[in-house]
């Protein structure tokens, strides 16, 4: 088996990225600063400035991503005066203008989220995570993420009735149906497009970390062994060191110092990346992928 390459850069992914070859990421999955969120240590871009700041960015992400790879974008509206922002809606759009497809939108529901309320409005459990794509057809290994069928299958499929036994058609007018009788004897089914997944409880030093489970279950759908996936916005290295305990290659871009040495420490560590991993900064001549 091969080994795995895992690189960590410190710099702006948007210069970064150009050391990259053209269609040769399999995977990106990344969670970029939410507008007006950590401004100590990211900036805190506004909302009406999101769009012009992200799309330079994704502009490497289409080029560099392959034909039939994935790009998975971890982001949340922000309350602005006690309403939504528009910046995530109006960003999805600017992607399709520039090229992507946007092919699904999956849903993170925190299942450990602390409760609460504000004057108008409950606490947010859900992010959302989109799906862009450069063609609708695209690599994607379902079987890989397959869940138990539950308990609900017991009482259910237990005493079928003829009409169960037979296709049925959306009374939408969707064309989707089902045959209840597909489901029997079957101990594994596919999951819905909802996540329930904890939030991370150990904030490794970061203000904003993802739970490994997240990365995982995308590298695993959107990427098979040896593969390359990146993650422009790094932070602490979870998409990284996700992927090296799956065996994919993966790139690493982190702009802040302080975080990148976060994460160099969380890929060394015991629990991280076993190899030593590729520390550099890049330079013009060089490619990251050779």
């Amino acid at each position: 088996m091969k080994k795995v390459v895992t690189n960590l850069v410190l710099g702006d992914c948007e210069s970064v990225l150009k050391n990259i070859k053209d269609n040769s990421i399999d995977l990106i999955i990344t969670s970029p600063p939410y507008t007006d969120q950590r401004a100590d240590t990211y900036g805190g871009v506004k909302p009406n400035d999101y769009v012009k700041w992200f799309m330079p960015k994704s502009q490497e992400f289409l080029r560099v991503l392959k034909p039939k790879g994935t790009f998975i974008l971890n982001i949340k509206e922000a309350t602005v005066d006690k309403e939504k922002s528009l910046y995530v809606l109006n960003l999805i759009l600017a992607l399709k203008e520039q090229g992507w497809h946007w092919t699904e939108e999956f849903i993170w529901h925190k299942k450990n989220s602390f409760p609460g309320k504000w004057p108008n409005r409950f606490r947010d459990a859900w992010e959302r995570l989109l799906q862009f794509n450069k063609q609708t057809d695209f690599n994607m290994y379902q079987e890989e993420v397959m869940v138990p069928i539950g308990k609900w299958a017991e009482g259910r499929l237990k005493n079928l009735s003829e009409a169960d036994k037979k296709r049925t058609s959306s009374k939408a007018g969707s064309g989707f149906g089902r045959k209840v009788s597909n489901w029997s004897n079957r101990g594994m089914v596919y999951p819905t497009n909802v996540l329930n997944i904890a939030t991370q409880t150990a904030n490794k030093n970061h203000s904003a970390v993802y739970p490994e489970a997240l990365p995982e279950w995308f590298i695993k759908l959107f990427s098979k062994k040896d593969d390359w996936v990146l993650d422009p916005f790094a932070g602490s290295g979870t998409t990284l060191k996700v992927a090296e305990h799956l065996h994919r290659n993966s790139i690493g871009v982190e702009i802040m110092p302080k975080y990148y040495k976060v994460a160099l420490k969380n890929l060394n560590s015991k629990k991280g990346i076993p190899e030593k991993i590729k520390r550099r900064r890049p330079s013009k001549k060089q490619n990251i992928i050779v």
